[in-house]
C-alpha cells in the first residue's frame, strides 16, 4: 500500500529549559557490554525509579495504586515501603485532579513520575499533558520548566475491549512541548526512564502490558546507576541490507521473529527500534533506507495519522529517490478492538502480516493491487 504525501513540510521542534539545557544522556544508544543477567521489564522499571528516588529527593511517585498495593502491575514494589507515603503517594480515582496536582508541582521544581493504570485513563486528564504540561514552558518564554514524567500501559492488551485497547503515540507524538517514548526491551525501560525523569520537559512514557513480565538480557553496564539512553535516538536491532523494518514498544519482537522468517527465503532485514516516538530520529530512519532502498513500518495503532504515516512522509519528503518499492505500512485495523480473541488477533499486526509485507517491497509475491 503506497501512502499519498502532502507536499508542505512541517518541521516539528522540541522545547528545551534556555538554563538546563537538554539534560546529560551518554551519546551511544544502546549498552556495549557483555549480558550478565536477565531482566524482567517491571524489574528494569522498577530499579529505574528506585535509583532515581534515591538520587534526587525532589522525585515522587504518584498514582491509583502506586503505593499500598505496589503498582497494578508491581512496577512499585517496595517503593512505599522504603521512601514512605511522602514520595510513594496513593491517589483517588481521579485521573484529571492528580494529574494537575503533579503539574502543578512540577512548576514549582519538584520532579513528579505519575503512573496512569493504563494510558487511556489519560484520556480523563489529557487538558493537563497537552494545554498545561505541554506548552506552559513555551507560554513563559522559558521561565517555566515542567520536568514531569507520566507513564503506564499503552495499547493493547488481551481482551479488554476497545475502551482499554488503544495506542497513544500518534496522539501525543503530534503535540509540540512533548517529549514521547515507547521502550521495548528491559534495557530500553531502564535507560529511557531514568532519561525521561532527569529531563527537564513533560516525557510522555508509553509502556507495554504484555511487555511486563518479559525478560531480556541486560549487561553491566546497563545496570550502572548512570546508566541512560538518549531520548530522541533509534537503536538498530539488527543490521540487515535488504528491507528496512521500523517497529516500537511490543512490535519490535514481532520484527525480530519475522526477520527469522525471511532469513529463511534469503531476504536480510534491517531491524529498527524506534524508541522515540518525538522526537523521531529521522536521520537514522533515513540512513537505513539509502542502504536498503526498501521500507515496512510496523505499529498497534490505527492506520490513518499514526506513527508509520510520519515515518513514510519524512522519507519520501527527504529520500525518494532512494526508494526501489512502495512503502508498506503494517497497522491495526481500523476498527474498534473487538473483544473477541478472534477477532482481536485479526485487528492486530501479527508476524505473518510483516513477513509478507517485506516479501512484497522485496517483489518476492504478488502486490496488492494486482491480486484484486
Amino acid at each position: 500500500m503506497m501512502l499519498r504525501i502532502a507536499k508542505p513540510k512541517v518541521s516539528l521542534r522540541i522545547l528545551t529549559h534556555p538554563i538546563f539545557g537538554a539534560p546529560t544522556l551518554t551519546r551511544r544508544s544502546y549498552s556495549s557490554g557483555v549480558k550478565v543477567k536477565q531482566m524482567m521489564v517491571r524489574e528494569a522499571l522498577n530499579s529505574a525509579l528506585d535509583e532515581e528516588m534515591t538520587a534526587d529527593p525532589r522525585v515522587f511517585l504518584m498514582g491509583e495504586e502506586v503505593g499500598e498495593y505496589q503498582g497494578a502491575y508491581k512496577v512499585s514494589k517496595g517503593l512505599l515501603h522504603k521512601y514512605g507515603p511522602d514520595r510513594v503517594v496513593d491517589t483517588p480515582i481521579t485521573e484529571a485532579g492528580f494529574t494537575g496536582l503533579a503539574t502543578g508541582a512540577a512548576y514549582y521544581g519538584l520532579r513528579p513520575v505519575l503512573e496512569f493504570m493504563t494510558f487511556n485513563f489519560a484520556m480523563q486528564a489529557i487538558d493537563h499533558l497537552v494545554n498545561s504540561a505541554a506548552k506552559t514552558h513555551y507560554m513563559s518564554g522559558g521561565n517555566i520548566s515542567v520536568p514531569i514524567v507520566f507513564r503506564g500501559p499503552n495499547g493493547a492488551a488481551l481482551g479488554v475491549g476497545a475502551q482499554h485497547s488503544q495506542c497513544y503515540a500518534p496522539w501525543y507524538g503530534s503535540v509540540p512541548g512533548l517529549k514521547v517514548v515507547a521502550p521495548y526491551s528491559s534495557e530500553d525501560a531502564r535507560g529511557l526512564l531514568k532519561a525521561a525523569i532527569r529531563d527537564p520537559d513533560p516525557v510522555v512514557f508509553l509502556e507495554n502490558e504484555l511487555l511486563y513480565g518479559e525478560s531480556f538480557p541486560v549487561s553491566e553496564e546497563v545496570l550502572d546507576p548512570s546508566f541512560t539512553l538518549p531520548i530522541g535516538k533509534a537503536k538498530i536491532e539488527k543490521e540487515g541490507r535488504d528491507v528496512t523494518i521500523t517497529a516500537f514498544s511490543r512490535m519490535v519482537g514481532y520484527a525480530l521473529k519475522a526477520a527469522e522468517t525471511l532469513a529463511k527465503e534469503d531476504i536480510n532485514a534491517e531491524i529498527i527500534n524506534i524508541r522515540s516516538i518525538r522526537p523521531l530520529d529521522k536521520s537514522s530512519i533515513n540512513a537505513s533506507v539509502r542502504k536498503t532502498n526498501r521500507l515496512v513500518t510496523v505499529e498497534e495503532g490505527f492506520p490513518q495519522h499514526g506513527v508509520g504515516a510520519e515515518i513514510c512522509a519524512s522519507v519520501v519528503e527527504e529520500i525518494f529517490e532512494y526508494l526501489d518499492a512502495p512503502v508498506e505500512r503494517i497497522t491495526g485495523a481500523d476498527v474498534p478492538m473487538p473483544y473477541a480473541a478472534n477477532l482481536e488477533r485479526m485487528a492486530l499486526p501479527q508476524v505473518e502480516d510483516i513477513v509478507r509485507a517485506a516479501k512484497r517491497v522485496c517483489y518476492r509475491s504478488i502486490p496488492i493491487a494486482a491480486a484484486v
